[in-house]
C-alpha cells in the first residue's frame, strides 16, 4: 500500500512507522524533514506540504498531526494553536482527497476520548454515547472530526480514533506521571475516583492496523483498553509495578494553581470502552492495567 501519514514523528507515530516500513511505501508530513529522518526508519520518504503528494496514488491516508494538549497552562493562544495544529492539515487533507480523481480507500484521523467532555465515574460510555460535556476538550474533538468526515464517500471510509491515554515508556502521559512514583510520593489526584480510560501503545498500533485491513470499519472507534479504571486504582497499579508506595495524594488546588483550565483534564475523566473494536473481532494484547504496566518493563 502507498499510505500518507501526518504526525509520523510523535508518540504513536514512530512506532506505526516501524510497523508499516517493511510491508508498505510511506510517505510522511514533516516541518523538518532532516528531524523526520532521525526519528524514523529507513526508508520513509519525506515531504513538506500536502501539495508534494499525489493523493490519486495513495491507498490510506493516516492523520495523527497535533500539538499535544496537556502541554502546560492553556492562554487564549495556546487554545489557538493545539486548535489550529489538528484542524489545518486535517482541512488540507479532506480537500486534497475530495478533488482526486482515484481516491484513498481509507482516511484514519485522530480524535480523542475528550469528545466526550467530563462524564459521571459510573456511566460507561461507547461510540453511541450522545450526552456530551461542552468543554473545549469537546468543542476541539467535535471540530476535528467533522473536519475529516468531509472526506467520506462512497469510495473513501473514515475511520476516527476517539484515542485514550497511550501507555508507553517513550513519551505520553505516562512518562509525566512517573517522576513521583520513582522518588515514592506519587498518589491519586483529587479524590482519585476520576476514571482513567488507556491504551497501552502496542494495542494502539496493532487497532491501526487492523482497522486499515477491515473495511468493514468506518466511523468513530474508541482507541481504549476495554477495562478502565479509577485514577486511585491505577496510582495504585502503577506503584506496585515499579515497586513504590502510594501514599501521597495531589490536591486539587495544587493543579489548578499550577495549569488553570488545563488541570481539568486531570481532575475528570470518562469511562469508554471500545465496543466497536470488540464487536470487530479485535483482541487486545493488554486489557488489564497490570498485564499493560508489566509489559512496559518500567
Amino acid at each position: 500500500m502507498n499510505i500518507f501519514i501526518t504526525g509520523a514523528t510523535g508518540l504513536i507515530g514512530k512506532k506505526l512507522c516501524q510497523f508499516l516500513v517493511h510491508k508498505h511505501n510511506l510517505i510522511v508530513l514533516s516541518r523538518s524533514p532532516s528531524k523526520a529522518a532521525n526519528l524514523l526508519p529507513s526508508g520513509v520518504s519525506c515531504v513538506t506540504d500536502t501539495d508534494d503528494v499525489d493523493f490519486n496514488e495513495l491507498d490510506a491516508v493516516i492523520n495523527l498531526a497535533g500539538e499535544p494538549i496537556a502541554n502546560g497552562r492553556w492562554s487564549k493562544e495556546k487554545k489557538q494553536e493545539i486548535y489550529n495544529s489538528r484542524i489545518k492539515i486535517t482541512e488540507q487533507i479532506v480537500a486534497a482527497i475530495n478533488t482526486a480523481t482515484s481516491t484513498p480507500k481509507v482516511f484514519i484521523s485522530g480524535s480523542a476520548i475528550g469528545f466526550y467532555g467530563r462524564q459521571p465515574d459510573n456511566l460507561t460510555i461507547t461510540e453511541d454515547f450522545k450526552d456530551y460535556h461542552d468543554e473545549f476538550s469537546h468543542r476541539l474533538c467535535k471540530d476535528w472530526e467533522d473536519t475529516a468526515f468531509r472526506a467520506e464517500s462512497s469510495h473513501t471510509r473514515v475511520c476516527i480514533l476517539r484515542t485514550g491515554i497511550v501507555l508507553s515508556k517513550s513519551g505520553g502521559a505516562l512518562v509525566k506521571m512517573l517522576p513521583p512514583f520513582q522518588f515514592g510520593v506519587g498518589g491519586p489526584i483529587g479524590s482519585g475516583r476520576q476514571i482513567m480510560s488507556w491504551i497501552h501503545i502496542d494495542d494502539m498500533i496493532q487497532a491501526i492496523l487492523y482497522i486499515l485491513k477491515h473495511d468493514e470499519i468506518c466511523g468513530v472507534v474508541n482507541a481504549t483498553a476495554p477495562n478502565p479504571l479509577s485514577n486511585k486504582q491505577f496510582s495504585q497499579a502503577l506503584a506496585r509495578a515499579i515497586s513504590r508506595p502510594c501514599l501521597f495524594t495531589v490536591p486539587p488546588f495544587v493543579l489548578k494553581l499550577a495549569y488553570g483550565e488545563m488541570s481539568e483534564l486531570l481532575l475528570y475523566g470518562q469511562c469508554v470502552v471500545p465496543k466497536k473494536l470488540l464487536d470487530a473481532g479485535y483482541r487486545f494484547r493488554h486489557d488489564h492495567i497490570e498485564g499493560a504496566l508489566s509489559a512496559l518493563n518500567l
